[in-house]
């Protein structure tokens, strides 16, 4: 066993994320897990870009009021106590809802050369805005 000290909260970096969004590392991948995981915070209307995982991902949502979309699919709105779960490459993004903060865990795998995300473009503010 092992208990790690928390690392300092970040800022997401903007060619991932649109608007203030607050990332705290819990646990990156190493040699003896390939899981890695993060307490992700979303100012109201921050949102990811699109992006996939080679792994898949599962978000625990913990607080708040937000959104996720997959490509070709409709938004979802998604609130505390949720669990969403997207499969290995499948396109999608998540966020805040324009009135209110939304907080997920964001639980990945990473692949053989340690990626654990791929990051596309971002979403605009007319597909955010369609909800």
């Amino acid at each position: 066993m092992k208990i790690i000290k928390p690392l300092p909260s970040g800022l997401g970096p903007a060619d991932c994320f649109t608007g203030v969004v607050i990332v705290d590392a819990v646990r990156n991948p190493d040699e003896n897990s390939d899981t890695g995981c993060a307490h992700v915070r979303f100012t109201p209307g921050a949102r990811t870009a699109w992006h996939k995982h080679p792994k898949g991902q599962t978000l625990y949502v913990t607080d708040g009021v937000g959104y996720v979309c997959q490509r070709e699919d409709a938004v979802k709105e998604i609130r505390a106590g949720d669990v969403i779960v997207t499969e290995a490459n499948e396109e999608h993004w998540h966020g805040a809802h324009p009135k209110h903060f939304m907080a997920h865990l964001a639980i990945h795998g990473a692949d053989e050369d340690g990626n654990t995300a791929v990051w596309l473009e971002h979403v605009s503010d007319e597909e955010y805005n369609n909800l």
